[in-house]
Formats: C-alpha cells, sequence, structure tokens
C-alpha cells in the first residue's frame, strides 16, 4: 500500500468541493488527460467517473466508481485500469485547524498491480500521489484565496 498525507491550507469543506466535481479530476490526478464522462449524482456510492489516462500516445480508458461516500470526511474509489486490473484509492479529510489533513491510500485489489505490489512499485505510486496532492493543495489553496479576497468590505475576508 502507498500512503500519502499532505496538509492542505483550505478547509474540509473547500477541499470536498473539488473531490465533488468529478469534472473537476483532470486538474489535479496525475496521468489524467481528459475526464470523458462524470455520473451527475457523483460522488454517491456507484457513482462512476470515466477517464482517459495515459502519457503521449500511450493511453488508455479508466473507469473509478465510488465504493463508499462520507461527504467532507471520506472518499473511497475504485479504480479499473484494464487490462492492468483494479486499485482501491482511500481520501480521508481530516480537519486540522481550519485547514486539512488529506491522507490518501492506494492498494491494488486485482490484476497484474497484485503481482506487482511491493516496495518498488508502491514507491512509483507514492510519487505520483505526492505530486498528485501537490496539484490538489495548490487550487484549493488558490481557491480559497480567491474566496476570501471575493467578500464584500465590511465582511471577514473583505
Amino acid at each position: 500500500m502507498a500512503r500519502n498525507r499532505r496538509l492542505i491550507l483550505s478547509s474540509p469543506s473547500e477541499v470536498w468541493d473539488l473531490l465533488s466535481d468529478g469534472h473537476r479530476y483532470g486538474e489535479w490526478v496525475s496521468g489524467t488527460q481528459q475526464v470523458t464522462a462524470a455520473d451527475p449524482h457523483w460522488p454517491e456510492v456507484g457513482a462512476r467517473l470515466q477517464v482517459r489516462v495515459g502519457l503521449g500516445p500511450l493511453v488508455l480508458d479508466d473507469t473509478c466508481v465510488v465504493r463508499i461516500c462520507e461527504p467532507q470526511r471520506r472518499l473511497e474509489l475504485e479504480a479499473r485500469a484494464d487490462p492492468f486490473g483494479a486499485a482501491r484509492i482511500a481520501m480521508n479529510l481530516i480537519p486540522w485547524g481550519e485547514n486539512t489533513l488529506f491522507v490518501l491510500d492506494w492498494h491494488p485489489l486485482r490484476g497484474h498491480g497484485i503481482r506487482m505490489h511491493g516496495l518498488p512499485v508502491d514507491h512509483v505510486v507514492s510519487i505520483r500521489n505526492g505530486m498528485m496532492l501537490t496539484k490538489l493543495a495548490r487550487i484549493a489553496v488558490r481557491e480559497h484565496r480567491e474566496g476570501v479576497g471575493s467578500a464584500a468590505p465590511g465582511t471577514p475576508g473583505g
């Protein structure tokens, strides 16, 4: 299992807003070239995202299915990338003062990932997931600042 943690200088509700918009996954999920479809009830349990992932001309279509959803706290996905198999991606948002401690766990469920699972693969996945969390944090902080900066004069943040 690969585990990453990142303190995001935004509230859990602001981070959740990003997670709950399936069309925005391409902005922060490394390797995503395009979100081709998102169920309108994303991120409810059973909702799906169809994404095209890859590098350069090497692409494949992936499906993410929501397995667990606890708004503003926890989101668990099963990401399937045939013929390679599937992985469990668990995202936990822990309030940390006014900010969010984001914990991301990745674990292969079936397919080639199971056979290759171990320290070298987990290390590579950890690097990728760290880059993802950096992108997510930058977006969340930028939108937090824009939200605070756009408040009317005389209101908090204005």
